[in-house]
């Protein structure tokens, strides 16, 4: 998800009123991930997920721009590269941006969604679906905020962007993520429950 949310966000997709890039789905996967996590296995085991989620975002970085560098094969059709390099050429500002983001917006989701449980140890219901639901909104709004900042201030001016952003994954978050909160979460216990591997019980 980290890496491919850098790729989906080339699209601009219109939700209603609102433009937005694409990688917004891949982030919210993430939320999804990290909150699931957190509500299984604790808020440690969440940070790090998301801290090694790091390593896939540097590796991919750097062969990008392996790749960009490597001479392209005569046969390739000048038109699919220019393409190839207009998705995938990022000014570095934008590279920068997107690590940024991606730490402090999940790290912050897991805090969050942690914080809302408030010792209390239920797997699922309506109270699981609200936290992620809210522990999202403000994360994604600070992450909109973070990488549109980082990324274009003072190239144009951003404040309809991030604004435009913002609002879809307040959205998309009290749309989406709950149910699939709910959902990975009872996945998790059921790839859990006693006897299910081969009819032996956990340690």
């Amino acid at each position: 998800m980290t890496v491919i949310a850098g790729v989906l966000a080339f699209k601009q997709i219109a939700l209603g009123p609102l433009a937005v890039e694409s990688g917004i789905f891949a982030f919210l996967m993430l939320v999804v991930l990290s909150s699931a996590i957190a509500q299984l296995h604790g808020r440690a085991a969440a940070d790090r997920l998301v801290l090694w989620g790091f390593a896939p975002l540097g590796l991919s970085i750097l062969l990008i721009l392996l790749v960009l560098g490597l001479p392209a094969s005569s046969e390739m059709p000048p038109e699919n590269l220019a393409a190839f390099e207009r998705v995938l050429s990022s000014t570095p500002r934008i590279m920068a941006a997107g690590p940024v983001a991606y730490g402090v917006s999940l790290l912050l989701n897991v805090w969050i969604f942690d914080r809302l449980r408030g010792g209390k140890a239920e797997s699922g219901g309506l109270w699981l679906m609200l936290r992620g639901a809210i522990a999202s909104a403000i994360s994604q709004a600070i992450d909109s905020v973070i990488f549109i900042t980082l990324a274009f201030y003072g190239t144009f001016p951003i404040a309809d962007l991030v604004l435009g952003q913002a609002l879809a994954k307040i959205a998309l978050s009290f749309i989406l993520v709950p149910p699939l909160i709910a959902g990975a979460v009872k996945f998790g216990h059921w790839l859990d429950r006693p006897g299910r591997n081969g009819g032996v019980e956990p340690a």
